[in-house]
């Protein structure tokens, strides 16, 4: 296949890219990675695979329409694969109109394009085509302690503007399949972690912080409730929805690994401890903080993936701790590739401040 990755240079996507290349080499003749790099988009996280005649890299926007057709007929691309979206809850608060901007206006314009291209398919091509959507577990709101965990037929109910951005995407890719018949697929995946995650997210955060000797803040109470799903076995699970989901389906995509916040933290320092121990000593638990709650802060998140183990074949590979033990293995073998992101993250706060 010739496959259109958007936002392949984040943490999914680069992710997903190097595992289709390396593990599905025979079944790709090329990939084409659009990206507009923002703060968290990073070159680096493929520099594994940029050497490869089957990768090009195009720097650019999902909601240029003329720039994706360009390339949907250029490369002659028979799936779309949509990583890109603005993706971090605080900053959505913070100022949404950038979420609404990339995850609905830029779907929009990027199915806009896929399905003028597939149109123009012969009508072989056109039955092969296949236009994948990666969202989120958080666009069906929160749970209670006890409550069963989401399936896809679970009402939609976002919190917030984050949630709502996808939520709104979900609903397009949903329209352009039952409207124009266009063959979409869509994923809803929980809490990912692993290698390349930008250090904004909880993990990764932690992770740096502890060994920075810097404070390792938990929001409110630390009782928060998130499904781990391991990056890689997130991204088998999307090639296989590739290969055999039905389209017009969504597929539920969890790590059956719920975790308190405080329990991750706690384990991740335990890790540290271990492996890279204070010079003081002392354990990096005791840098954990609290801080005021996020508002609106969701509770609980839980994924029901029976329907992608039952009509796909796939389950999870890693156990929590299993793959947490990976993650922080990395972290620690790949700190100059954490520096720069520390320091191209300072670097843009300090533009911000001075702008």
């Amino acid at each position: 296949m010739n496959i259109l990755v958007t936002g392949g240079c984040g943490f999914i996507g680069s992710n997903f890219i190097r595992q289709l290349m390396h593990e599905q080499g025979g079944h790709v003749r090329k990939v084409v990675n659009l990206d507009k790099l923002t703060y968290a988009g990073n070159q680096a996280n493929l520099s594994g695979v940029a050497g490869d005649s089957r990768y090009a890299f195009v720097k650019g926007d999902i909601g240029d329409e003329a720039l994706v057709a360009g390339l949907l007929y250029e490369h002659e691309v028979t799936t779309v694969v949509n990583f890109a979206a603005e993706s971090h809850v605080d900053r959505s608060i913070d100022t949404p109109e950038p979420f609404v901007q990339t995850n609905v206006v830029g779907t929009l314009r990027l199915l806009n394009a896929a399905k003028r291209h597939w149109s123009g398919l012969a009508s072989g091509d056109r039955d092969d085509f296949r236009f994948l959507h990666i969202s989120t577990d958080e666009v069906y709101g929160t749970l209670g302690a006890e409550e069963a965990a989401f399936t896809e037929v679970t009402a939609f109910s976002p919190n917030s503007p984050y949630a709502a951005s996808k939520a709104a995407s979900d609903h397009l890719v949903r329209a352009y399949r039952h409207t124009f018949g266009l063959p979409t697929l869509t994923t809803n995946c929980s809490n990912n972690y692993g290698p390349y995650q930008f250090p904004e997210k909880l993990i990764p955060l932690v992770i740096l912080n502890a060994l920075e000797g810097k404070p390792l803040p938990i929001y409110g109470d630390g009782k928060q409730v998130r499904d781990w799903l391991f990056v890689e076995d997130h991204c088998r699970a999307i090639s296989l929805v590739l290969k055999r989901g039905r389209p017009g389906e969504t597929y539920n995509v969890g790590g059956l690994n719920e975790q308190t916040n405080m329990h991750v933290v706690r384990l991740i320092c335990s890790l540290l401890d271990s492996r890279s121990p204070r010079p003081d000593g002392r354990p990096y638990a005791e840098q954990i903080s609290f801080v005021a709650d996020r508002p609106g802060h969701d509770r609980r998140y839980a994924i029901d993936c029976t329907k992608i183990s039952r009509e796909l074949g796939w389950r999870p590979a890693e156990s929590f701790e299993t793959g947490l033990s990976k993650t922080v293995d990395w972290y620690l073998a790949n700190r100059a590739w954490c520096n720069d992101i520390t320091l191209r993250r300072y670097a843009r706060e300090r533009l911000g401040k001075s702008a």
